[in-house]
């Protein structure tokens, strides 16, 4: 008889329902994970959570396991394995790529177009379970300095502040500026800061989150929107504005604050999914010669560069996970990260 177990499952009305579902079995070059933490994303919250928004390979099918930011240990493997082993802690890169078109071959799964490609939590089953079955090509080595909760945060959120951040270049030369201190802003700033940042500033609404980067000393300055924000993103970088931007707030005014709170030659990434974006060519972009980069998740590859520089960097993601619940009361994390009065939610599980 098989055995049993509990998972979440988003049926798109504000609400979670947990199902019963087979522990799974791995076949060929496929492993057995027991999950110990997921976090919850904001386009889980966004695309699945209130309402199934998503179409073809960006849509969430009924029924299946949400959570496409686990972490855990192998506990069973299949047979053709040729890195992992039964025992070994790993990150879910949460695209499953079909492994042998164009973008999967340069380690952009995130791109792959084949029919074959499905993603954790959304058109495969997730992180919001105890057991969840994984393909080996999918793994991410976890190091034995970082936690569970770490390599949870990694295996989305921080890996697309990581994926902006380096299309745009950060060194000690640069104010960075981050619009919207959502979980990937927050992220963004932790990340900026180990990479040598001159200074941060934080541009945000919600006093909850406001507090959390000053706590956690994220940011040098904070402010919040507002007719004058440029002017004082101005006045603390002796005029010019920032050398680089991101903006996490997904709103055009957002959006108009990151391109315009960015100095001459400054270059901009847009992380924050969603709605759209008014500018004016000629004096927004074009007369200052500033760039704009679009910026969505990360690669295998650079998720994996990111894993070794938090152990050189010395630094912990999960320090900004600022709720944790059990399985059974995933509605109530799920809620909570709805409302915004929060820094990363997590669902752990037992050892």
């Amino acid at each position: 008889m098989a055995v049993k177990m509990m998972g979440a499952t988003l049926p798109g009305n504000s609400t979670v329902e947990l199902k019963e579902f087979e522990v799974p079995e791995p076949g060929y070059g496929q492993v057995v994970l027991k999950t110990k933490a997921a976090t919850i994303c904001g386009s889980d919250i966004r695309c699945i959570y209130r309402a199934h928004l998503g179409k073809g390979a960006e849509g969430y099918m009924d029924g299946m396991i949400a959570g496409h930011e686990p972490c855990g240990q192998i506990v069973k493997a299949g047979p053709g394995l040729k890195r992992f082993k039964e025992g070994d802690r790993v990150v879910v890169y949460h695209i499953s790529g079909c492994g042998v078109c164009y973008d999967c071959r340069k380690g952009n799964y995130i791109s792959c177009k084949s029919k074959y490609r499905a993603a954790y939590g959304w058109q495969r089953n997730g992180g919001m379970a105890p057991y969840m079955l994984c393909d080996e090509k999918d793994l991410i080595e976890l190091p034995d300095e970082l936690t569970y909760k770490d390599g949870a945060q990694v295996a989305c959120g921080f890996g697309t502040a990581y994926e902006a951040l380096e299309k745009i270049g950060i060194s000690g030369d640069d104010a960075v500026l981050v619009v919207g201190l959502g979980p990937v802003g927050l992220a963004t700033l932790m990340l900026a800061k180990a990479m040598g940042a001159e200074k941060t500033i934080g541009v945000e609404m919600n006093d909850y989150r406001i507090d959390l980067a000053k706590k956690h000393n994220l940011v040098d300055y904070v402010f919040k929107p507002g007719d004058n924000v440029i002017d004082e993103i101005f006045k603390v970088t002796g005029g010019h504005g920032c050398e680089k931007a991101i903006d996490c707030s997904a709103s055009d005014g957002g959006r108009q604050t990151a391109v315009r709170g960015t100095r001459d030659y400054g270059k901009i990434a847009l992380v924050g999914e969603g709605n759209s974006m008014t500018l004016d060519p000629s004096p927004d972009l074009m007369h200052p010669t500033k760039t704009i980069y679009g910026s969505w998740v990360t690669s295998l590859w650079k998720m994996e560069d990111l894993v070794e520089h938090l152990v050189r960097w010395n630094i912990h993601p999960e320090e900004l996970i600022t709720d944790e619940f059990p399985l059974e009361k995933a509605g109530e994390a799920y809620a909570l990260m709805a409302g915004g009065q929060c820094g990363k939610v997590a669902v752990v599980f037992p050892d």
